[in-house]
């Protein structure tokens, strides 16, 4: 039986030649990467590439308006740009997360696609370096050392507005929240036991106000990223690159990207450091880590629906159950607890990777880049579902929640102020041991009229600042 050959070109680098798939528009670099990496299936972060070849656009057309590349060159490498930035070759893009350190071959594969693309524009053939080359002509000027930390920037600053969006979208959520439930009254509670009463409004308007904060947060994180070291190339000192090169490029970019981009003041900290990664990092955990506080309190309030606290009714958005009949379970929540902890995760990789420097350079830069852009998708995805899924669809259970705010015994706190702590914590105890009311045992034992009881206990006075 006849086997079926897959059809090959030769391509070369400095190692010598090498076989590579006649239809791939990598080349060699390319190819050895492939086959020396086969760690997780994961390919690179899809605004990873896409920043990766704005910045050869760039470095292409300040390199020809220098004089030192040809402009067709230039014309046809940012041709071949255009159609990556458009949806094509995206296959082509296959180095594994887990690579050669710095992210060489991650650089090489980009370089290599459009190199030999940009062969074709010109009516060549793939791996015609004589037509464009990718060490010479798409890296003209650059390295890996200095484009994968820009490259970096750009993808987290691209990537950044929508999860920053997300949040604030969710704070805006909780916002409207607050003002329709002002009026609702429930029980506090603290430690998970009763506390003096609050309004629902009051209690989700903190969740607001905590994921404002959040997103500013992030946002200030992303600021430093505009900072960049491009025409640093290998050490920071820019051997290689024209001395306009840097700021011709810096301008490009500022076009092709739409961001308020600047020259990093020290060149050698924007290379040697990951610590502006590692502080958006930590910003994202920080919000995970609110947005773990409150999922687990809509989780609480929605719990039942018959044997909970029930004040919240959560969206039935799937069954939850395979064996229990109209089981409902706060699925939405539940998946944002999960990227959450991915988060966490995510940012304790980065945090000890941003410590693996040495010297001139982070070799962990391909790890941080794979982990920064994955946790800014997840984080804007996952809480934008569970805003439409499941925030913007919750409603109160405002008698349950009256009725809890009724029976909770810390509104013996009101009576302290008039007839002291002591004798308060005695009512406490008494209706903890006879199930009745504190406004019952404080007309008894305090000595107050009915009237004067229920009204300094009213669970709404409560909510509000001073002595009932």
């Amino acid at each position: 039986m006849a086997t079926s050959r897959v059809r090959t070109r030769v391509e070369r680098d400095t190692l010598g030649t090498l076989r590579v798939p006649a239809r791939a528009m990598y080349g060699a670099q390319t190819a050895r990467a492939l086959a020396n990496f086969p760690i997780s299936g994961l390919a690179p972060h899809p605004a990873f590439v896409e920043a990766t070849v704005r910045i050869k656009i760039a470095a292409a057309r300040a390199s020809a308006r220098l004089g030192l590349l040809p402009r067709r060159k230039a014309r046809a490498i940012e041709g071949a740009a255009r159609e990556v930035l458009a949806g094509r070759w995206r296959g082509e893009f296959a180095v594994d997360v887990y690579q050669a350190g710095a992210g060489t071959s991650h650089h090489m594969n980009v370089n290599e696609v459009l190199a030999n693309r940009a062969c074709e524009l010109l009516g060549g053939r793939r791996g015609d370096r004589a037509l464009v080359d990718p060490n010479d002509d798409v890296n003209m000027a650059q390295s890996t050392n200095d484009v994968v930390p820009t490259a970096m920037r750009l993808a987290a600053l691209a990537l950044g507005p929508a999860a920053t969006g997300a949040v604030a979208g969710l704070a805006a959520t909780f916002e409207r929240k607050a003002r329709d439930w002002d009026g609702i009254v429930k029980a506090g509670r603290t430690h998970l036991m009763d506390a003096t009463p609050i309004r629902l409004g009051q209690e989700v308007s903190g969740w607001a106000a905590a994921l404002r904060a959040a997103a500013a947060r992030v946002e200030g994180s992303l600021r430093e990223l505009r900072e960049i070291g491009l025409g640093g190339t290998a050490v920071g000192t820019g051997l290689n690159a024209h001395p306009r090169f840097a700021r011709l490029a810096l301008a490009e970019l500022r076009l092709l990207t739409g961001a308020p981009l600047r020259l990093a003041p020290n060149g050698f900290y924007a290379m040697q450091s990951l610590a502006p990664f590692a502080a958006l990092s930590a910003s994202l955990r920080v919000t995970a880590l609110e947005l773990l506080r409150i999922g687990g309190d809509i989780r609480l309030l929605g719990s039942g629906p018959a044997t909970g606290l029930g004040e919240l009714r959560l969206p039935a958005v799937q069954p939850g159950s395979s064996i229990m009949p109209g089981k409902v379970n706060p699925s939405m929540a539940e998946m944002l607890a999960m990227v959450c902890h991915q988060l966490v995760g995510l940012d304790a990789a980065i945090g000890s990777a941003t410590a693996a420097g040495q010297l001139e350079l982070n070799v962990m830069m391909p790890l941080v880049a794979w982990d920064l852009c994955h946790a800014l998708q997840i984080l804007a995805n996952g809480v934008r579902a569970f805003d439409e899924r499941c925030a913007r669809g919750l409603e109160p259970d405002a008698e349950r929640a009256r009725a809890h705010a009724e029976r909770t015994v810390s509104l013996a706190t009101a009576l302290a102020p008039r007839i002291g702590y002591a004798r308060a914590a005695e009512i406490v105890k008494a209706s903890l041991r006879t199930g009745r009311s504190i406004a019952d045992l404080a007309a008894e034992m305090a000595g107050l009229s009915p009237e004067e009881a229920r009204r300094i206990l009213d669970p709404l006075r409560l909510t509000r600042p001073g002595r009932a």
